[in-house]
């Protein structure tokens, strides 16, 4: 699991696709201080598994399912990608939950600048723009953000200038793609208010006994 909160920028050094899988190589420092092979590292919000460590970078698989859900095949050597370490029970929760599983792409179709902060519009999924609402949580390339605005198929992010200068976000502009992660609170609530299988066949047992209830009536 993750926060949200990125520890450092990392650079690409390399990634290649093999058939439909994968692997990226990244160049880095902070985070590879404790990492050891197994270890989970989100690369703008994706989790990925260390299979390799060597110098000041580390090496990750990538599978077809997460080429064909996130930005990560659009990725370049050289391009800057936000990391964060799997966070530790005495951690401090500075963002919010981010299990590095992203929902889908969005789109920057907007970039403002409105006293001191840069308003990021973005373009996403209409079926998924369901899990996101104003002043709600929403993860931007592995960025825990609160959404400024929301709307039928976009919303909007204010960056201050310390997030801007930290995270890659400083170097996105109109038309760049970013991976997106609704908050999984809301994906919990949906799912727990849906009628499962066992109520289903409940109310149909139920209707059965009252039309057979009926059938006794008028047969008396």
């Amino acid at each position: 699991m993750f926060t949200g909160l990125i520890e450092e920028v990392g650079v690409v050094d390399n990634i290649v696709q093999t058939g439909q899988n994968g692997q990226i190589t990244i160049r880095c420092a902070h985070v590879l201080e404790d990492a050891r092979i197994g270890d989970s590292i989100a690369v703008n919000g994706v989790c990925l598994t260390v299979t390799s460590i060597h110098d000041a970078q580390f090496t990750a698989d990538i599978m077809a399912e997460t080429f064909a859900s996130t930005s990560l095949s659009q990725l370049k050597p050289n391009d800057p990608v936000n990391l964060e370490r799997s966070m530790t029970a005495t951690d401090r929760f500075g963002g919010h939950i981010v299990a590095g599983h992203v929902d889908g792409v969005g789109e920057i179709i907007k970039r403002t600048t409105e006293s001191g902060a840069v308003n990021f519009e973005v373009k996403f999924t209409d079926d998924l723009l369901r899990y996101i609402v104003k002043k709600g949580s929403v993860t931007v390339d592995g960025i825990s953000l609160t959404v400024a605005h929301e709307h039928a198929d976009r919303f909007t992010v204010a960056i201050i200038p310390h997030t801007l200068k930290e995270t890659n976000l400083g170097s996105k502009s109109v038309g760049d793609h970013v991976n997106i992660e609704t908050d999984i609170i809301g994906k919990y609530v949906e799912k727990l208010l849906q009628p499962t299988n066992r109520d289903e066949q409940s109310e149909e047992m139920i209707g059965r006994l009252l039309e057979k209830t009926k059938g006794g009536k008028g047969n008396v």
